[in-house]
């Protein structure tokens, strides 16, 4: 079972596609948010949530005061989960504009003009790291001067090679999964 953890729509319950999806933990998205409180104020601010699956990362960062949240999947399946979860959660948190868009991920972040301050990527796990690497440098241009980006991937996967203008922070391992911390930089 998923849930937002926090927030104004902490203990709803968020469906989750039945395949095709790895849903972030609950234990590694509150690590995720608290280590998101640190580092800049989800209250106010602009996310992205690429790969979104059920849209949890996005969904409990509205919870928690973003002002505009865009869930980002290309699988059908995924976005109406997605959109069933935003009627959830918009109940509870008025003052946030979540949207759910059907699209690949840089065919997205190419064709709009959007800008956020915080982004989630947790790709599925077949996503290869250039094709990573490439969402990377196609959300780079979108991203406030002060923008936060919290990458996902498997433990037992090589780093990416980050595009040119991420600075990564120090990432941590939960199990599985391995959260990768990138700030702008040279």
């Amino acid at each position: 079972m998923t849930r937002i953890i926090a927030g104004l729509a902490g203990g709803h319950t968020l469906r989750v596609p039945a395949a095709g999806t790895r849903p972030t933990s609950d234990r590694v998205r509150e690590a995720i948010f608290s280590r998101l409180d640190a580092l800049t104020d989800v209250a106010d601010a602009r996310v992205i949530d690429l790969y979104a699956g059920s849209g949890a990362l996005g969904l409990e960062a509205a919870s928690r005061g973003a002002v505009r949240v865009d869930l980002v999947d290309s699988s059908e399946r995924a976005i109406n989960v997605m959109k069933k979860n935003i009627e959830t959660v918009a109940g509870v948190t008025p003052s946030a504009t979540i949207r759910a868009h059907r699209a690949a991920v840089t065919s997205f972040l190419d064709s709009t003009r959007e800008s956020w301050d915080i982004a989630f990527l947790d790709p599925p796990y077949d996503v290869t790291n250039a094709n990573l690497v490439a969402a990377l440098e196609s959300l780079l241009p979108r991203l406030s001067a002060d923008a936060v980006v919290a990458v996902e991937r498997a433990a037992r996967e090589a780093v990416p090679a980050w595009p040119k203008g991420f600075i990564e922070l120090a990432p941590k391992d939960y199990g599985e999964t391995r959260v990768y911390w990138l700030e702008l930089g040279e």
